[in-house]
């Protein structure tokens, strides 16, 4: 739910951005994950691992997590946007990627 909330939001913003504004792809992902990241802790903490841990020690945690992720994500977009793949096609591919890394880290580092 948490993710697939976060994601629909990124996919919004990234489009939007792209398509309306004229952004680069790159650009576009790595603010489509930030925004949507925001939506992830919120539901993340409060229902997939409904944790105890207060918002002083998880929050840092998961800042650095979606930064990293982030700015991972905005890297992968935009090197095979650059290389020719479709920016929607590209983010697919490192959505499937961060989305796995991401889950893994919250479960035994953030949300613990």
């Amino acid at each position: 739910m948490a993710g697939g909330a976060g994601t629909a939001v990124h996919y919004v913003v990234l489009v939007t951005l792209v398509s309306l504004a004229g952004s680069a792809p790159g650009r576009a992902a790595f603010a489509g994950a930030a925004i949507g990241a925001c939506v992830v802790y919120l539901l993340n903490r409060r229902y997939t691992f409904a944790t105890s841990r207060s918002h002083a020690q998880a929050l840092p945690r998961f800042a650095l997590m979606a930064a990293s992720g982030a700015v991972l994500n905005g890297v992968l977009v935009g090197l095979l946007a650059s290389a020719g793949v479709y920016f929607l096609l590209a983010q697919v591919l490192a959505t499937g990627l961060i989305l796995v890394i991401n889950f893994i880290v919250s479960k035994l580092w953030i949300f613990r």
